[in-house]
């Protein structure tokens, strides 16, 4: 797998014309459509269900990316994997037994990413970074597009590649 994905956010489309923006990522060179979760509690914007995703994939031919920024997600990962979701990330902040969420979410036979909020050490991935597909460091506050960057999150993308560098699972 290429180090670097392009993942448009579906929620840059235009709702009223979300077929025709599906069709039109699914033709292009984008690896794959990123779908944000939200659910009013872990942030403060709501967002998608599980019947959005099975729409969206039953338009979209890329992998659907679909990012949980909501509590107990564990709750939910077998419905967004049975809806399409091919990747699922879930919020270390959201997850008090991440190793568990992780092992459930790759038992579904999609791949596992962990996002951190942009106060979120990378650190805290040290004991998990080998099991992980893919992390998702948050450059805002979760919730809400349009917000200007934290240029914290630098030091942090060096510091995590750093890490996966140094892991003898790399």
């Amino acid at each position: 797998m290429k180090n670097h994905l392009i993942a448009p956010s579906v929620l840059a489309a235009d709702f009223t014309q979300l077929g025709k923006d599906l069709e039109m990522v699914s033709q292009s060179e984008a690896d794959w459509l990123h779908v944000d979760i939200m659910d009013g509690r872990f942030v403060p914007n709501i967002s998608f269900g599980m019947n959005i995703v099975k729409a969206m994939k039953s338009v979209c031919t890329k992998p659907l990316d679909v990012h949980l920024m909501i509590v107990e997600p564990e709750k939910y990962i077998e419905a967004f994997r049975e809806a399409g979701a091919d990747v699922i990330t879930v919020h270390y902040e959201a997850c008090p037994h991440l190793h568990r969420t992780i092992q459930q979410i790759k038992a579904t036979g999609a791949k596992a990413g962990v996002a951190l909020n942009p106060h979120t050490p990378v650190h805290v991935l040290e004991d998990i970074i080998a099991d992980l597909d893919l992390v998702c460091l948050m450059s805002v506050n979760p919730g809400f597009g349009g917000q200007k960057f934290i240029y914290r999150t630098i030091p942090k993308v060096r510091a995590l590649s750093d890490m996966i560098a140094n892991s003898p699972a790399f």
